[in-house]
């Protein structure tokens, strides 16, 4: 059973506000979209949300001075593959985007094709070093699933052929692949990294460890929805790709060891907020296997969270599902007045830019 409206605010004929798509729009000013990751990965800034209201102009240093000995910060230790393959068709650029294993053999691929046009179920792309890609499926959405050939050789191959795929407000390239890994990066399988992660240092999360703020680790598997935007304008039309995440065990004791303490669940990234709240969705349903699986779930204003107490962050792009699901963490207009606060500010936006840490808004 999908779980796309489990836990979410039901249907209106009437929506509010927010719960329409131009309500989270906001200009920005190109020149505040960061095009490379700081030297110092943990010199980026913080902009922090206390829920007692206001808004504090911080460094991401100061993290570990602004949580709670005794909370928790749960981490997506997924690794981005080298997921942009580019080859020609003929005299035109092409290029795929790996984007999850579509089940059927491990040869076999969910993927992004341009242009697409050429992939059309039946077609065989040649690629470089004798590799070849047969379209077998294309999807409603645009995607497609392709089997590579011969047997086994992606895998083989993909350090070589493969590389990072920066999202496309990144125009300049990455001199070093592993700025778009986080440090704990540990499990291949996303198709974009989870950008909140890569503020952290080994010294900053040395700090956080000597601050008593305990950490654990899930993963998620960031797929096609980072790359598509919103086309609904009711918010309660949108259809979530699905993702496959997996809280292990120790994560789970070490959130319930949490809570037993008085502790605060902290989550690094929206990766990880859509994880435990998808799990925490699944479990109120009473499905026994809701730590692993798959998610289409969307979080928009009038969601419940159950786990997730503080969520550190990004800045995202407007008319986005990240953006409205901050929002439903920490109300709407709270955070575009933050936003603007940013912008004015001169905070460097999106993956490679600045960060916040968000409490909830206060319940009135």
């Amino acid at each position: 059973m999908a779980d796309a409206t489990a836990g979410e605010p039901a249907n209106s004929a009437t929506p509010d506000a927010g719960a329409l798509l131009s309500a989270y729009d906001y200009e920005l000013p190109p020149a505040q979209v960061a095009q490379h990751p700081l030297e110092q990965r943990d010199s980026s800034r913080l902009l922090y949300l206390p829920t007692d209201g206001g808004q504090r102009d911080l460094n991401f240093r100061d993290l570990p001075g602004l949580l709670k000995p005794g909370d928790l910060l749960v981490v997506n230790e997924t690794r981005v593959l080298p997921a942009r393959i580019r080859f020609r068709i003929g005299e035109r650029d092409a290029e795929i985007l790996l984007l999850n294993p579509s089940g059927r053999d491990e040869d076999s691929w969910e993927c992004l094709v341009r242009p697409g046009r050429a992939a059309y179920p039946g077609a065989r792309l040649q690629l470089r070093f004798s590799l070849w890609a047969d379209v077998v499926e294309q999807s409603p959405g645009g995607s497609r699933v392709l089997r590579f050939s011969p047997p086994g050789r992606l895998k083989t191959l993909l350090d070589e052929i493969g590389e990072a795929p920066l999202p496309p407000y990144i125009r300049e390239p990455l001199e070093d692949p592993e700025r778009y890994q986080t440090v704990y990066a540990r499990v291949p399988g996303s198709a974009a990294a989870p950008t909140a992660g890569l503020h952290f240092t080994d010294g900053t999360l040395e700090a956080l460890d000597a601050a008593g703020i305990a950490r654990a680790a899930l993963t998620l598997r960031i797929g096609l929805d980072t790359f598509q935007p919103l086309r609904t304008e009711r918010l309660d039309e949108h259809r979530m790709h699905s993702e496959a995440y997996r809280i292990p065990r120790p994560t789970r004791a070490a959130i319930d060891a949490c809570r037993e303490r008085g502790g605060r669940v902290v989550a690094a990234g929206t990766t990880v907020a859509r994880a435990l709240e998808a799990a925490a969705v699944k479990r109120a349903g009473g499905d026994p296997g809701a730590d692993a699986g798959d998610t289409d779930i969307f979080i928009r204003p009038g969601f419940k969270f159950r786990e997730v107490d503080l969520l550190l962050t990004n800045f995202h792009l407007p008319r986005s599902t990240l953006l409205v699901m901050v929002s439903a963490f920490a109300g709407r207009e709270r955070v575009l007045d933050a936003y603007r606060h940013a912008i004015e500010n001169d905070y460097r936006f999106y993956s490679f830019g600045d960060a916040m840490l968000l409490e909830p808004a206060r319940v009135s």
